[in-house]
């Protein structure tokens, strides 16, 4: 069988995702439910079915999504509303759209970032946090107790401390309370 000649092909565009927080680990099929759970929730089964959104590659924080030429607006609102997926929080942003994987990747290997090596928070990143008995550091927000798990400027990603719940927050300086 010979292969279709290009202009009989369905023309598709492909679009690039970067997954924020950076290091998060990707399961592709669990992304496509999570994505294709967003185009349906916001633009209806028929135009889920128009879009025909596919995850064909998640590499080191980058996805490459699939769609229909024409559905890329659609598709670039629907994944700017994926929070999360498995019990995971998460945020994609649109990087770049084009009509090839190939061009892609190269934008890809671009725009790398480096993957954030987990190190003991620093003193004066966090003034505001308290140190707790075992050393590590803590903080107060909306009335809980938080564990401060990175600083970086003005950011603070704090853990909720205790064992049913471990909420992951993304808070600034300003929103901690002091204890």
């Amino acid at each position: 069988m010979t292969p279709r000649p290009p202009t009989m092909r369905e023309k598709r565009r492909y679009i690039l995702v970067r997954v924020d927080p950076a290091g998060t680990t990707i399961d592709q099929k669990e992304l496509y439910y999570a994505i294709s759970d967003a185009i349906t929730a916001l633009w209806g089964d028929s135009a889920a079915a128009i879009v025909n959104a596919a995850v064909v590659a998640a590499e080191e924080g980058h996805v490459i999504v699939r769609c229909q030429r024409g559905t890329e607006r659609e598709l670039a609102i629907a994944l700017s509303t994926v929070t999360g997926y498995r019990d995971l929080r998460l945020a994609l942003r649109l990087v770049a759209a084009s009509g090839t994987m190939e061009s892609l990747r190269a934008r890809f290997r671009k725009t790398k970032r480096p993957v954030p090596a987990k190190q003991p928070v620093p003193d004066e990143a966090c003034p505001t946090g308290a140190e707790a008995e075992n050393g590590e550091r803590e903080a107060g927000f909306a009335g809980k107790k938080f564990m401060i798990a990175e600083c970086e400027g003005g950011k603070v990603d704090v853990i909720e401390k205790g064992f049913k719940n471990t909420n992951r927050l993304f808070l600034t300086t300003e929103d901690l309370e002091v204890p």
